[in-house]
């Protein structure tokens, strides 16, 4: 008569980590995960500062629509007074001239602060000729010359631009930085707005009778 043996097998013993590398696996893991979060918000505030140029694209194109409600106030404002644009003959920056469209042109501060700015927008029923806004303005225009500039995000300087000439700031800084190194937008008398370099692809003359006018920095 024959007897079966049974079989005994033995599973080979587990091997597991010292308690000490699992706990620094674990704190490395997480270390990780903290050092690619942090890295993802920084590259999140870069990409949307108000100095990135991926925030400035989408501010200059407020900044169009802006310019373009501002058009609709000048042109009835010129509508009723014989085809002339606000003049304020003692004005030094915009902010004098073009307060003459409130409140009966222009019955919101809004539009005169441009988004792409650190500007604060102005409080509703503030007197604008106190206050400092964002736009250049050439004062002295009229409705008979279209195809001219009207106004635009504030300029280096007050003078007119030949092609090539700077018209915004190189380097964000100082006067003509609404957008900061991106260029910006410029309206003209027919109410289109075109946006520009820093340098001037077009021809931004002033003419007999026109300044611009700067607003306050």
């Amino acid at each position: 008569m024959k007897v079966r043996v049974p079989t005994v097998t033995f599973d080979a013993p587990r091997s597991f980590p010292p308690r000490g590398l699992r706990h620094a696996a674990r704190a490395f893991s997480l270390l990780e995960m903290l050092l690619t979060l942090v890295i993802v918000l920084i590259l999140v505030s870069i990409m949307f500062s108000r100095s990135s140029k991926t925030f400035q694209r989408d501010q200059k194109e407020a900044c169009r629509h802006q310019l373009e409600t501002l058009s609709v106030s000048l042109q009835i404002y010129a509508n009723d007074h014989e085809g002339g644009f606000p003049v304020q003959k003692d004005a030094l920056t915009s902010e004098p001239a073009l307060a003459l469209l409130m409140p009966r042109y222009l019955s919101t501060t809004q539009p005169f602060v441009c988004p792409g700015t650190k500007r604060d927008s102005l409080a509703e029923g503030a007197a604008l000729h106190r206050e400092a806004i964002s736009y250049a303005y050439y004062m002295g225009r009229r409705l008979d010359a279209p195809q001219l500039p009207l106004a635009s995000d504030a300029q280096v300087d007050a003078s007119e631009k030949i092609i090539g000439d700077k018209v915004f700031s190189p380097d964000g800084k100082g006067p003509g930085s609404n957008h900061h190194q991106f260029g910006g937008n410029v309206l003209f008398v027919d109410g289109h707005a075109q946006e520009l370099g820093t340098n001037t692809s077009i021809a931004l003359p002033l003419g007999p009778g026109v300044r611009l006018l700067n607003p306050k920095q």
